[in-house]
């Protein structure tokens, strides 16, 4: 898997996830859409720590600012 996030985009979805994660634990989202909720939280942290977005190796798109 070649990189293809770039050091800003890791931030945003980490804060993404965050933010997702107290809502459903203040019970400000519930039922079902918290659980999907979650799951979108988990993917972003996962593709965070990774480096690796598979939806932007699709459609093209590199964030990252490694010169080539």
């Amino acid at each position: 898997m070649k990189k293809n996030m770039g050091g800003t985009d890791k931030l945003i979805r980490v804060v993404v996830a965050l933010i997702a994660g107290l809502l459903v634990y203040f019970e400000v989202v519930t039922d079902t859409f918290a659980y999907i909720l979650l799951a979108l939280a988990a993917i972003f942290v996962l593709t965070s720590l990774v480096g690796f977005c598979p939806l932007y190796g699709i459609f093209g798109v590199d964030t990252c600012s490694k010169k080539r």
